[in-house]
């Protein structure tokens, strides 16, 4: 789109320089002194009167999978240059797994609401949100689709991954896997340190189909990115030209009015949640998509989801769920692959980000070609989708399962509780030696829900004890109110719901309680009588707030978060507008 395309600004007050201006009481003044102060940066008015495009730089030296932000953002301002439009970056706060204390769920509202608040505030015709790591994106489209302004998703990209002794290796489900077997004494502290500096052989978002993969391609799936945005690997040219794309189409979407609100439908989101369930996704995923429905006025209804993931196999062949890694994803043909596969059970009509639908978009990918990572729809890696929602007298507002990346024999059992009631206790007793636990046994974790730790980390994955490791036991039922990451496997169940610490049955459970877990029946059910339950209901107090809830964020967090099944944001942040459930099954 070139600069003719794109009147002058100065006569539309809801567009360019003129757009959010400061109010002195004389808007004349108000526009004169913005661009005196903007002109301090060599700006001339020539460059003024394009459509101002803003980039979101989440760049920090505490993010890796961001490392490469600078090359994006040159990319992206490339683009945009050559579509004729002004780029303006602005930073907004970065989230990192790794380094987010006490976990990156914490942060991903406030960075959901720095993201929007800064869209607001600031004069931009339609804004690039560059995100990777786990909660950058889901945080970024939240914002997005509350700011209403037209947003294009771009990703960091995957990195790449390393070898150790000959074995190809990548963060972080094989991070998980060295050190399970270090726990166990399988290796000692060379090859642990050795492996350490193999994991992560570049910058960029992990190489398995972890949280921020499996929101890379729900980004697309929903089409909120450009087409092919979702798997080039951080440092590869793929990931350079598709931040250029990103730039260029960020400028054409503001002619056609293509804001998030437009994008984000209830179609489009059952589009992203087979996509989810076809990928072998993060569990992480559905508390996402949840938020991010939630600030449109669209409720997913996890009874649909599960119905959808009965006809919806998982596809993609990748770590956890399977072998590959995302570079060979991308190789594959990336997301359009998989789309492929999908289509006869896809929204084709659903927007995207380039103006054009998804069905349409199919048609014009690049051809099909003989690969080994995507299976065809009826040769799957598992029959079902990924993920499957339990309930039961344990969690009668809904669990989830990574059924396809858990232990087939433990979906089916009964087992004694071993209880945990905090992760200081879980940090204390693991590793007594004194500890009575048996491999049979269902490992229960307590206050690390949203509320109870606060946060909700992923700390659903519990360690398996080391005299069981030792032993040679490799996977335990483990249950929970917390999250998990979505590199991890094993028979765990998360997500439950209400949580411990404001109540929820899982607050009573004691050890030496009786569980079922049937995945194929949907239950999760705690076989105490109903008198007794209600004895330890009455019983039951929450625990007393420290000094560190009574101020900042943290009580804003705990006052209004809610609870998984309304995707852990804000009450006051979702809309107040009900557009009705996700459909299922096409109409």
């Amino acid at each position: 789109m070139s600069s003719k395309s794109c009147p002058p600004n100065d006569d539309d007050p809801a567009s360019g320089m003129r757009k959010g201006l400061t109010s002195y009481g004389d808007t004349g003044f108000s526009l004169f002194l913005r661009k005196a102060f903007i002109k301090g940066a060599g700006l001339t008015d020539e460059a003024l009167e394009r459509p101002i495009i803003g980039i979101a730089n989440t760049g920090s030296g505490y993010n890796p999978c961001h490392g490469n932000m600078p090359q994006l953002v040159e990319a992206v301002k490339r683009g945009v240059m050559l579509a004729g439009g002004l780029p303006v970056e602005f930073p907004t706060i970065s989230v990192h797994e790794s380094f987010s204390s006490p976990t990156s769920m914490f942060l991903r509202n406030l960075m959901s609401m720095d993201t929007e608040e800064m869209v607001r505030a600031q004069p931009m015709d339609a804004v690039v949100l560059i995100g990777g790591c786990d909660k950058t994106v889901p945080a970024q489209l939240m914002g997005a689709a509350s700011a209403g302004v037209p947003a294009i998703q771009l990703v960091t990209g995957s990195m790449l991954t390393g070898s150790h002794r000959g074995e190809r290796v990548g963060a972080c489900t094989d991070c998980r896997r060295f050190w399970a077997r270090y726990r166990a004494e399988e290796i000692d502290d060379v090859e642990v340190a050795d492996v350490n500096n193999q994991l992560v052989a570049s910058v960029g978002t992990c190489s398995v189909m972890g949280t921020a993969s499996t929101m890379a391609c729900i980004a697309e799936a929903l089409g909120m990115s450009v087409p092919g945005g979702a798997t080039p690997p951080a440092v590869t040219a793929d990931r350079i030209r598709i931040a250029e794309r990103t730039g260029a189409q960020a400028v054409a979407m503001i002619g056609r009015g293509l804001t998030p609100e437009r994008i984000l439908t209830a179609k489009s989101f059952e589009n992203a949640l087979r996509v989810l369930l076809a990928i072998g996704g993060s569990t992480n995923g559905i508390v996402h998509l949840t938020a991010i429905a939630g600030r449109l006025g669209i409720r997913l209804d996890m009874e649909a989801f599960d119905r959808i993931g009965k006809e919806t196999p998982v596809l993609v062949d990748l770590k956890p769920s399977g072998q590959h890694y995302m570079e060979d994803f991308h190789k594959a043909g990336g997301l359009r692959t998989l789309l492929r596969e999908l289509r006869p059970l896809l929204h084709l009509d659903a927007m995207t980000v380039t103006g054009r639908t998804l069905g349409e978009e199919l048609d014009a990918a690049p051809p099909p070609f003989a690969q080994d990572v995507v299976r065809p729809f009826d040769r799957p890696v598992y029959a079902q989708g990924g993920i499957a929602v339990l309930r039961g007298n344990l969690a009668p507002g809904g669990a989830i399962i990574k059924q396809s990346a858990a232990t087939a024999g433990l979906m089916e059992r009964e087992g004694r509780a071993v209880v945990f009631e905090d992760l200081e206790d879980l940090a204390r007793r693991l590793d007594d030696e004194s500890l009575d636990i048996h491999a049979d046994d269902f490992m229960v974790l307590k206050h690390i829900g949203p509320v109870g730790a606060p946060g909700m980390p992923e700390a659903g994955y519990m360690p398996i004890p080391r005299k069981l490791a030792r032993a040679g036991v490799k996977d335990m039922v483990r249950i929970s109110d917390g999250r998990m990451s979505g590199t991890a496997s094993g028979t765990i169940v998360l997500h439950i719901t209400p949580e411990s610490a404001i109540g929820g049955p899982l607050a009573l459970v004691r050890t030496g309680d009786r569980i079922r877990l049937s995945v194929s029946r949907r239950e999760l059910a705690l076989l105490v009588d109903d008198a007794e339950l209600a004895r330890r209901q009455a019983g039951w107090r929450p625990r007393p707030a420290s000094a560190a809830d009574e101020r900042g964020y943290r009580k804003l967090f705990l006052d209004t978060v809610t609870q998984a099944d309304q995707g852990c944001d804000f009450d006051f942040l979702r809309s107040p507008r009900d557009n009705g459930s996700t459909p299922v099954g096409k109409p």
